[in-house]
C-alpha cells in the first residue's frame, strides 16, 4: 500500500451518486480504482443533493478541514457542481450567472490557502436542451478559471451529451441522474485525470 492519502469529494447529487443502485457513484469508483493501484486512500463523499455552488462555498472549508486534521498524510479535494446553479425555481436560476464563477473562485482561494490540491470534474448533461446550453457556457467558464489557477479540470459534458447510454439512463430515471452504468461511464471518463492527479498527490 502506498503513502496515506485523504480525499474529499465535494459537490452535489452527482457526487453523492444519486440514482446508482450500487451506491458507489463515480466518486466511489474512483476511490476503488486508486486503492487497486496501491494508493492508501481514505475517501470522503461530501456530495449533497440539491447543492449549488453557493451552498458548496458555504460548507466546503469547514467540512474538509474536519476530515483533514494534522497528520502524516497527503490531502486533496475533488470538486464537482454546477447543474443546480442553472436549475430554475420560479422561472429564475437558483444562482445568478454572474455569481457562479465567483463562488468557484472563493472555493479555490480557500483550498489554496489551506494547501489542498484540487481536481475539478465539470457538470454532466441532463435531459433538458436549454439548460444544457447554459451548462456548456458554465463549463467553459469554470474550465477557464481553473486553468488560470493551474487547477486540473475535466470537462465531461460534451462526451456524455452524445453518449447513448448516458442519455438513455438519465431519461429513464428522473431526467437528471443516471443509474450504475452511467456512473461507471462517468468514472471511466474521469479515470485518466484522477490517476494523474492522485499520483502527484501521493508522491
Amino acid at each position: 500500500m502506498g503513502s496515506a492519502v485523504r480525499v474529499c469529494f465535494v459537490g452535489d447529487s452527482f457526487v453523492a451518486g444519486v440514482g446508482d443502485e450500487t451506491h458507489r457513484g463515480w466518486a466511489g469508483r474512483l476511490i476503488a480504482r486508486g486503492i487497486e493501484r496501491g494508493h492508501g486512500i481514505t475517501g470522503y463523499n461530501l456530495g449533497v443533493r440539491g447543492d449549488t455552488s453557493a451552498m458548496v462555498r458555504q460548507r466546503f472549508e469547514a467540512e474538509c478541514a474536519a476530515r483533514f486534521p494534522p497528520g502524516d498524510y497527503a490531502a486533496g479535494v475533488v470538486l464537482s457542481f454546477g447543474v443546480n446553479d442553472v436549475i430554475r425555481w420560479d422561472a429564475k436560476p437558483r444562482v445568478a450567472a454572474g455569481e457562479r464563477i465567483q463562488n468557484l473562485a472563493a472555493i479555490l482561494d480557500a483550498a489554496e490557502e489551506r494547501s489542498w490540491p484540487v481536481l475539478m470534474i465539470g457538470p454532466p448533461p441532463i435531459a433538458d436542451d436549454a439548460l444544457n446550453a447554459e451548462l456548456r457556457e458554465l463549463d467553459a467558464q469554470m474550465q477557464a478559471r481553473c486553468a488560470s489557477r493551474n487547477v486540473p479540470y475535466l470537462s465531461v459534458l460534451g462526451q456524455l451529451a452524445g453518449h447513448e447510454l448516458w442519455c438513455r439512463e438519465v431519461a429513464a430515471d428522473d431526467g437528471a441522474h443516471p443509474r450504475a452504468a452511467g456512473y461507471g461511464l462517468l468514472a471511466g471518463l474521469a479515470s485518466r485525470a484522477w490517476d494523474a492527479w492522485l499520483g502527484q498527490l501521493g508522491s
